[in-house]
């Protein structure tokens, strides 16, 4: 049994609402058919996850399960995640380090994730949590399990637990004595608490983890035969399609169903605002959905030529601390000393998240419960969406999500999945809505766009001694620096965003980084001081000064110049990853300015996947390179203006330069997450590239606007 062809019916596990876990864990036993189950232990799971401290009410012990671990009757290892798979290879590490402990091979771990019925509550796939938080529970989980099952060898056999070893699916003795996994748990009932602090291999005895591994089902993707959530196909469905505003914020004044209802096979469900019809193929829905007359009323809106002035007349500061506003000794006292000061803004558009895979879902009800297989990273949130839209018991509610074509930070809300299960109750049947790539440009939510003052005093030695960065409306993520700056005023001001934004990979930590970094190397240029000498005279963080150095060093900074070409530099850190990123341009009298190469140095502590942290820094790095360049939502009225990829440029195969990464292995300290980090410095390298060739500062994204 491949982890692609796993039947979630052959299990009846059951995760309640928000961090409840019930039936009771013998009865989960029982309906996986017995055999060794692990259970890892986390206090306080909500304050760990969200970075605050949970009600009193949820700490019980229905709060603190962080995962789960089968071992089979017949030696059959599988883990349960709540987290999903969108193409980051969470499954990949998930399995090595259940490998690891366990003593097997990857090919013999199988991983269940993102189905509410069947593995623990999780919050959701995002912000590169799952190496740091989940994959230790795992871990621990393996590692009691191997233990346990040691523990009954060695009680069967009469002989000390420090005698056997574990290896290949089997405990063996010394004399020749060998039990499967499968044979120590036939017939038995083992159910193992395990606490978040339960003893793992250290990483310098790894034998599975810290080095490459093949990407799970890695053959059926690249063949066809992986099923994705928009593949997903239920007996009677039918097809699904909505109506959509012209424009964010239009009401709908007038709407006609009549001709749409009269064409047969066709259903149309009218609920309020929403509109929408189900057909037995998709083309004779979208046929029907043109029959519907539509009247709507729209408002003036800002548009995007007048989007920065916006934010900054509607700002609020309604920040008191934390991560909006931070404070180190006197800006103003320092600037007023400063021997030189320097005071610019920097803008970063809206862009769409672009997903391969766009929204996707089918829903189906059954006795007044529904199920709904869909594309989104938070699968108990969507339940919660779900029920609470249905007046549904959470219990009442089961939502799978298969394998998901990337999500980016896109795909938290479950929209898809609603509209689905609205046209499904009215027709009875399964319906299937997919969303096309315009309604995924139109009516997603955006990367927030963002306006950002930057204000220093500095020494001519380039010792910066007052820093004031004010962000508005983008985020807060990556606000403070990683530089020891004597006075910092650090602000993220709220303002009134003309069109949905929300998450995008690195959150604001992409916009901050950009504005932080190209003004670094503006005081630099103002100086006549080496770039890479600047940044080091005011780092004391010895992890940004190793990657620093490592993409330096590879890249061959301060070696001669070749004639016509321009070179950048930019570093920063973000969700426990470190991350130095060098560009090389060209200026091509056809083409314009090009980024003929990249290279980063990455560090987010021990190693776990050499292949999978590879890709997921050259792939951010791409990424990175769209928002850099081209990458803009235009916009006027609340309609966007450009919701096709004819007319929104993401990279493409004659886009992508030389890309090269630098992996620092840090096996001493624990191991974190690699999707969002690489993306950060993408940006200010290549701008501080292009002022290098041309002398011209680009203050705004995307820099070839």
């Amino acid at each position: 049994m491949s982890a692609s062809t796993f039947e979630p019916e052959r299990y009846e596990l059951h995760a309640g609402p928000r961090y409840s876990f019930r039936p009771s864990r013998r009865e989960v036993l029982r309906a996986l058919g017995g055999g060794l189950l692990v259970v890892c232990i986390v206090r306080d799971l909500a304050a760990q996850e969200s970075g605050r401290g949970g009600r009193r009410e949820e700490r019980d012990e229905a709060d603190t399960i962080g995962a789960w671990l089968h071992v089979g009757a017949s030696g059959e290892i599988t883990a349960f995640s709540g987290k999903a798979e969108v193409g980051q290879n969470a499954r990949t590490s998930m399995a090595q380090v259940v490998a690891e402990e366990l003593r097997v091979s990857i090919e013999a771990v199988r991983v269940v994730m993102g189905d509410t019925r069947l593995t623990p509550y999780d919050r959701g796939t995002f912000g590169s949590r799952t190496t740091p938080a989940l994959v230790p529970r795992l871990r621990r989980a393996a590692a009691a399990a191997r233990e346990m099952l040691a523990r009954e060898a060695a009680a069967r056999w009469g002989v000390e637990r420090a005698s056997l070893e574990v290896a290949g699916g089997r405990v063996l003795e010394p004399g020749g004595r060998s039990a499967s996994f499968g044979e120590l748990t036939e017939g038995r009932e083992l159910v193992e608490n395990v606490a978040d602090d339960a003893p793992t291999t250290a990483p310098a005895d790894w034998q599975v983890c810290g080095k490459a591994a093949r990407k799970v089902d890695g053959r059926s993707l690249v063949t066809g035969g992986h099923r994705f959530a928009s593949d997903v196909v239920r007996p009677e469905m039918l097809h699904g399609v909505v109506l959509r505003p012209p424009a964010a914020g239009a009401r709908q004044t007038r709407v006609n169903t009549t001709a749409a209802a009269a064409t047969p096979g066709v259903v149309v469900v009218q609920d309020g605002d929403f509109v929408g019809v189900a057909a037995p193929d998709e083309h004779a829905a979208r046929r029907a959905l043109a029959a519907v007359e539509a009247e709507w009323e729209t408002a003036p809106q800002v548009s995007h030529r007048e989007l920065f002035e916006h934010l900054r007349e509607t700002a609020v500061d309604s920040s008191r601390g934390g991560r909006s506003r931070q404070s180190t000794g006197s800006v103003d006292r320092a600037l007023g000393s400063a021997e030189r000061r320097l005071a610019e803004t920097y803008t970063v558009a809206y862009i769409a998240h672009a997903p391969l895979e766009p929204r996707a879902a089918v829903a189906e009800w059954s006795d007044g419960k529904l199920a709904v297989w869909t594309g989104t990273q938070r699968p108990f949130g969507v339940r919660s969406e779900l029920a609470e839209a249905f007046g549904l018991a959470e219990d009442d509610v089961h939502v799978v999500v298969p394998d998901t074509g990337s999500g980016y930070g896109g795909k938290h809300t479950g929209e898809a999945a609603l509209e689905a299960a609205r046209l499904a109750r009215a027709a009875g049947r399964p319906v299937k809505v997919v969303w096309t790539r315009e309604e995924e440009f139109t009516s997603a939510y955006l990367r927030p766009a963002g306006l950002i003052d930057v204000e220093s005093g500095f020494a001519a030695d380039g010792t910066i001694g007052a820093w004031r960065f004010h962000n508005y409306n983008s985020g807060s993520s990556a606000l403070e620096p990683t530089y020891s700056f004597a006075n910092t005023d650090l602000r993220f001001l709220r303002c009134d965003a003309p069109l949905r934004q929300g998450s995008y990979r690195a959150l604001a930590a992409t916009a901050n980084h950009f504005a932080r970094e190209t003004h670094l190397d503006e005081v630099a240029r103002a100086l006549g001081l080496d770039p890479l000498a600047l940044r080091l005279a005011n780092l004391e963080d010895g992890r940004q000064i190793a990657v620093l150095e490592a993409a330096a060093g590879r890249f061959g900074w301060g070696s001669e110049p070749i004639e016509g070409r321009g070179v950048g530099l930019a570093c920063g850190f973000e969700k426990g990853g470190y991350v130095a990123t060098c560009a090389e341009v060209s200026l091509d009298r056809r083409d314009g300015i090009r980024v003929e190469r990249l290279m980063s140095a990455f560090e987010c502590g021990a190693i776990l996947n050499l292949d999978g942290l590879e890709n997921q820094v050259t792939g951010a790095v791409i990424q990175g390179l769209g928002g850099a360049l081209f990458e803009a939502i235009e916009f006027e009225g609340g309609k966007v203006l450009n919701p096709r990829f004819s007319a929104y440029r993401v990279p493409r195969f004659g886009d992508v330069p030389f890309v090269e990464t630098v992996l620092v292995d840090r096996p001493d300290l624990p191991s974190e997450g690699a999707g969002e980090a690489p993306i950060v410095a993408v940006a200010p390298a290549i701008g501080n590239a292009i002022f290098d060739l041309t002398g011209e500062r680009r203050r705004g994204l995307p820099l070839l606007a």
